[in-house]
């Protein structure tokens, strides 16, 4: 889960390097409900790529998402203030929770396909028929993704 999810092209070959192991990636973002529309619009620029190899990107429903949190293999947990964009990895003071705990990371797997359950999942095809000035919109903040 990340409000701000605006991934560098590490992290996006990183991912689909995962999805080509045959790792399921899952992406919890904010729907239209969002502080900070540029962002919404530079993540879904890089959202192609991503589509194609499987990952799951879902669009959170009810009000804004603000949860930050990475689980990995039902045994390691990340929760805290990092977003998942370059500014946050870079820049930003950020504090996270790392926990190598079986339990705990149950607990946030079943607190994500709780909220995974309340969003809407985003399709390639879907993706791809954005209505043209979405399309422009996302390409124009997606220049802008390392001050994001």
């Amino acid at each position: 889960s990340s409000p701000y999810f605006v991934p560098d092209d590490v992290a996006i070959e990183q991912l689909l390097e995962a999805r080509a192991r045959g790792v399921e990636v899952d992406i919890l973002v904010p729907n239209n409900n969002m502080d900070v529309p540029m962002v919404r619009h530079a993540s879904r620029h890089f959202w192609g790529p991503l589509l194609e190899a499987g990952v799951g990107i879902y669009e959170y429903q009810p009000t804004f998402l603000h949860a930050k949190l990475l689980v990995v293999d039902e045994h390691f947990a990340s929760v805290g203030s990092t977003n998942f964009d370059e500014r946050s990895f870079r820049l930003n003071d950020e504090a996270n929770l790392n926990l190598i705990s079986a339990d705990f990371a149950r607990t946030q797997i079943a607190q994500f396909e709780s909220d995974r359950a309340q969003a809407v999942r985003i399709t390639l095809e879907s993706w791809e028929r954005r209505a043209w000035h979405k399309r422009a919109l996302d390409w124009f903040w997606s220049w802008l993704r390392p001050q994001l």
